[in-house]
């Protein structure tokens, strides 16, 4: 069970934290521009409109950027971490943790997949992982 504060949830989100509990990672979706919308909101940045539904997302794309925080604050978490800009296979960008490897050997470019943390209230925080074949973790050409 994680130490971690639970995140706020909106009546946007909501849909987002649901499926997390069964480990499920969805995206909302305009349907107008058949676009991924990433942060849940009530209308499409792109058309202004709010034909918006939630589809389920693959789990998996490559770390855009990242930064290694070596002082928490105010979060319950080891230091250091890895907070990353992660670019899902659905064309969303989703910030989030990269764990299951050194902070400081994430790279920009690396392929990662979805892993879970149980919170408290039966949600699940969705984290990255480096996607590792052999013996080390996979850089996605492109």
């Amino acid at each position: 069970m994680s130490a971690r504060r639970a995140p706020a949830s909106s009546p946007e989100s909501e849909p987002f934290w649901e499926a997390t509990r069964e480990r499920r990672l969805v995206l909302q979706w305009c349907t107008i521009c058949d676009e991924p919308v990433q942060f849940p909101r009530s209308f499409c940045p792109g058309c202004q409109r709010s034909s918006l539904e939630w589809r389920d997302a693959a789990g998996t794309g490559t770390v855009y950027a990242v930064t290694v925080e070596h002082k928490p604050e105010a979060m319950a978490v080891e230091e250091p971490y890895a907070i990353a800009l992660v670019d899902l296979d659905e064309g969303a960008r989703f910030m989030t943790n990269v764990i299951g490897c050194e902070p400081d050997d994430i790279r920009i470019g690396m392929a990662v997949r979805v892993t879970w943390e149980a919170l408290e209230d039966g949600r699940n925080l969705p984290l990255f992982e480096p996607v590792v074949i052999g013996p080390v973790a996979q850089l996605r050409e492109g």
